[in-house]
């Protein structure tokens, strides 16, 4: 233990300077500003048409002194078990991929029928669809993958220096970081779960410390978003065993990661997620990030896409004018605070307003006017507004799942303060009831789900 607090003071002592930035970005909640409003459409004066009575509207919502831009690290985890199903189709092409069990004596199992619709593939196919929220402009993305060599002989790891690799620096480029990200599919699964070795070469970009090949922004909030499927089984030990010290190391990194100003939200995949494991919870608790457990590993592909690392948790509208709301599903929020979407309208002059809540609970909205028309219909226009009611229906499926996944991770945590309450000794609570449903906003000031 001592030799842990001694390495993270030391390694705490390197990345000082960049306490005092991290400090400073931090208001506490009486400096708090309201959060800021900027309407990107329509434009001033501009008369906008449609096909129904539902104008687009889309803005950014800034919670802070000023829009921020994010430096953000993508961390896959590539070791062997991610090459097992994910319990989705990631490939569309059909046929879900399983594990088949061998019967025949000396013959392996064969992990996956289907190597397309591995674990790997759900963490690429969820990073490249959380691309799409992104404005290249104010998201910087940069690509990592981690795992573990292990020798074969001893069981245990090997060349622990290279259990991380740098897939792609902090980029604007988005087609570079697809491309980073499917190679990683294709050079597969292997290895044990050095879960150090990623969050540290991510800090290492981030922080532009020694060895970095990225160039981060003095200006921009830095975030690693870490996708694993298990547990720390490296650096020490035996590489099929979480070892104390292996948990410790991880944990580590993240708090050296906190002293440097970043932000950690860890994803967790499969059936053992929900237990909350120590590394990969406690990994976002010190950095003030989230950990998300996804009992379907295949679920990521929906659930990253509905990350936030801008501090604005929700974004509504109604027009004054006909005192109708837009519907909770028809404002979209992306991940860096921008948003996009429909609201009712009328033909002629409409008086919209749109709000905003940030994560402090600080709110914000402004108002301005919409000079909307209607328009008829080509039947090339017909079908190109039957395509956007189906893409705005599957982004409704994906905010369903995402309010499912909130909901249990409410009913997980309650569930374990029950089960530390019993442990005490006290006398048990009444269990604690089951997450409500997320209530539709009522004017004038919007309802805020938990993330």
């Amino acid at each position: 233990m001592r030799l842990h607090l001694i390495r993270l003071v030391c390694a705490a002592a390197a990345l000082a300077p960049f306490t005092a930035r991290a400090q400073q970005d931090a208001l506490p909640p009486h400096d708090a500003l309201p959060v800021k409003i900027e309407i990107r459409t329509p434009k001033p004066g501009e008369t906008l048409r449609n096909k129904t009575d539902m104008a687009p509207l889309a803005g950014l919502a800034i919670a802070g002194e000023r829009a921020t831009n994010f430096d953000v690290m993508v961390v896959i985890d590539v070791s062997g078990s991610t090459e097992y199903p994910s319990g989705i189709d990631v490939d569309n092409d059909g046929i879900l991929g399983q594990t088949e069990r061998s019967t025949t004596p000396g013959v392996e199992d064969t992990p996956n029928t289907d190597p397309d619709d591995s674990i790997l593939s759900a963490e690429v196919m969820a990073a490249k669809s959380l691309l799409g929220g992104l404005d290249a402009s104010r998201v910087h993305v940069g690509v990592a993958s981690f795992s573990g060599e292990i020798d074969p002989n001893t069981g245990r790891g090997v060349n622990a220096a290279n259990d991380a690799m740098l897939e792609l620096p902090l980029t604007a480029d988005f087609n570079a970081v697809r491309g980073a990200l499917e190679a990683i599919r294709l050079r597969g699964a292997s290895g044990g779960t050095n879960m150090q070795a990623g969050v540290k070469l991510a800090l290492r970009e981030l922080a532009a410390l020694p060895g970095a090949l990225s160039q981060p922004r003095a200006n921009a909030k830095k975030v690693i978003l870490f996708l694993t499927d298990g547990r720390p089984s490296l650096p020490f030990g035996l590489a099929n065993v979480e070892d104390k010290e292996d948990q410790l190391a991880a944990i580590d990194a993240a708090s050296l990661a906190k002293v440097a100003g970043v932000m950690l939200n860890v994803y967790g995949l499969g059936p053992e997620a929900i237990n909350y494991p120590i590394a990969a919870s406690e990994m976002a608790k010190v950095t003030n990030g989230t950990y998300t457990p996804v009992r379907v590993p295949g679920d990521i592909v929906s659930l990253l896409s509905g990350v936030s690392f801008a501090n604005v948790e929700d974004v509504v509208a109604v027009n004054l004018t006909l005192m109708e709301w837009a519907g909770p599903n028809d404002i979209l929020l992306l991940p860096d605070g921008s948003f996009k979407g429909f609201v009712p309208v009328r033909p002629g002059m409409n008086r919209i307003r749109v709000s905003a809540l940030a994560s402090d609970g600080t709110r914000g909205s402004t108002e301005f006017d919409l000079q909307f028309a209607t328009q008829g219909m080509t039947s090339l226009e017909l079908a190109a507004e039957q395509e956007r009611i189906r893409q705005r229906t599957k982004e409704i499926q994906l905010r369903l799942e995402r309010d499912k996944q909130e909901a249990f991770r409410k009913q997980e945590r309650e569930r374990t303060l029950t089960i530390g309450v019993e442990r005490g000794g006290s006398t048990a609570p009444a269990p604690a009831p089951a997450p409500s449903a997320p209530s539709t906003p009522t004017p004038p000031a919007p309802t805020i789900q938990p993330r």
